[in-house]
């Protein structure tokens, strides 16, 4: 027997907050293959940064004596930090799911969706069973998955991903990471901060090379300090070695490891949709193609997140969700999705932080721009942090003063960049961010300050 909704969600990420108020008197069909809350809840931003406050706090320690401050780290409790972020996370992540089940207006169908028909879908349910359901409307937001090369699947040998590495029994002594993105980068700086011996396997000639050169280069050097970085390297064959692992590389060299994280990228979760099925087209990468407003291919049937986003982050999906909220009940009065001037960052050591273009994407858009790198040490915060690598670079055009980018490397990044993207949001220019306000003297975004004025602008 087929079930009809008016609204079918695959996804619980951000595709959970579709059920709005909009939806109260109407039937809505939520479907999950996984835990409740998507990525970010589970496997990505809010673990990870759980972690990441603690191998933190563990640096603060082990670096505490450059302040005149005798310290020492006595060890630390891994299963203790584990379960910490995870004795929360996974009672919000099951009381999302309970809600979905027993709340009103919403059926939960707990299994595997994919595409049978025009909006229409048949679940694989974890219990064995199937279901076949139709609606007026659908919302594909499934998300992403690691992406794991065939040199690593193929060769048998036991592997962690993003997905997994978090929940391991015991911090490893050597761990091996393939990949040199923000994920590896990441893991690298809770894993060392903990005591274990790191190396980073990357195939480019530097880490984060999706970043402007500048903090590129700089990380990767910052980088060498703290791991065992490889650039310019690619894993040729894999063996198990007693209770770990040994990694042939491409120049015949080997390094061996008690634990491998594959770090190489994730990929849109769209293989097994079967979007053919209901006219839903995709990009070569696989993720869904969608218009400015959320619209697949097929009438009625939209996408969201990292299953159809070109930007794989969490306030993303939430804006493109609010997008679609919206969308799915006012089809006379469409917002686009919110993709300018978008803010990321990444929580390693040190944190950096980057909006809108890099001097390179300036160059290759023939664009006529003016740079200042300010450095972190320079300012008087900077000086009582002893911080001798930090950077805040800002972009401009020197005709109107607006900003084209800014990219930041060292301490509080990740908060310090937040006025220049209001900046850019909002089309203040560089030298009315820096004088048309206070800036606290000596905290640190003093940085920022420094830097739009020390831009060269026509008007100067």
């Amino acid at each position: 027997m087929t079930a009809h909704y008016d609204l079918a969600i695959i996804g619980t990420g951000s595709g959970n907050s579709l059920v709005t108020p909009d939806f109260d008197d109407k039937l809505v069909a939520v479907i999950e293959s996984g835990r409740f809350g998507g990525t970010c809840l589970n496997v990505g931003c809010i673990p990870t940064k759980m972690f990441v406050y603690a191998a933190d706090t563990a640096d603060h320690v082990t670096g505490a004596a450059r302040y005149g401050v005798d310290a020492t780290l006595d060890g630390v409790r891994w299963t203790d930090v584990r379960d910490r972020i995870f004795g929360r996370i996974d009672p919000i992540a099951e009381g999302g799911k309970q809600w979905r089940i027993d709340g009103p207006n919403t059926t939960a169908y707990l299994g595997r969706a994919r595409f049978t028909g025009e909006r229409e879908l048949t679940v694989s349910l974890d219990d064995g069973g199937e279901a076949v359901l139709t609606a007026d409307q659908v919302v594909i937001a499934t998300g992403g998955h690691p992406v794991v090369p065939p040199v690593v699947e193929q060769s048998g040998v036991p592997f962690h991903t993003s997905d997994t590495i978090m929940r391991v029994d015991a911090l490893p002594k050597h761990m091996v990471v393939v990949g040199g993105g923000y994920i590896a980068c990441e893991m690298a700086h809770v894993f060392s901060s903990f005591g274990t011996e790191v190396t980073i396997l990357a195939r480019g000639d530097r880490l984060l090379r999706h970043l402007d050169d500048d903090l590129s280069e700089r990380f990767t050097e910052i980088a060498r300090g703290h791991w065992d970085v490889r650039t310019g390297t690619e894993v040729t064959a894999l063996e198990t070695v007693g209770d770990g692992i040994r990694a042939t590389l491409g120049d015949g060299s080997t390094v061996e490891a008690d634990l491998l994280l594959v770090a190489t990228g994730r990929a849109p979760s769209t293989p097994d949709l079967h979007t053919d099925k209901a006219g839903v087209e995709l990009h070569d990468d696989g993720r869904v193609r969608v218009d400015d407003y959320g619209r697949t291919t097929a009438s009625g049937v939209w996408a969201l997140g990292d299953v159809s986003s070109p930007y794989q982050l969490k306030h993303v999906a939430n804006a493109e969700a609010r997008a679609v909220a919206h969308n799915l009940v006012h089809p006379d009065d469409l917002r686009a999705m919110p993709h300018d001037h978008v803010p990321a960052a990444v929580f390693t050591n040190p944190q950096i932080a980057s909006v809108g273009l890099t001097e390179s994407e300036c160059r290759e858009q023939g664009l006529r721009y003016t740079t200042k790198v300010q450095a972190f040490g320079d300012v008087a915060y900077g000086w009582a942090m002893e911080d001798t690598t930090g950077i805040c670079k800002v972009i401009a055009d020197p005709a109107t003063g607006r900003l084209l980018g800014a990219h930041l490397l060292g301490p509080f990044s990740s908060s310090l960049v937040q006025p220049l993207v209001q900046a850019m949001a909002f089309g203040t220019t560089a030298h009315e961010l820096a004088r048309g306000q206070y800036w606290i003297h000596p905290a640190l975004a003093e940085v920022v300050e420094n830097a739009l004025l020390g831009l060269e602008l026509d008007a100067d």
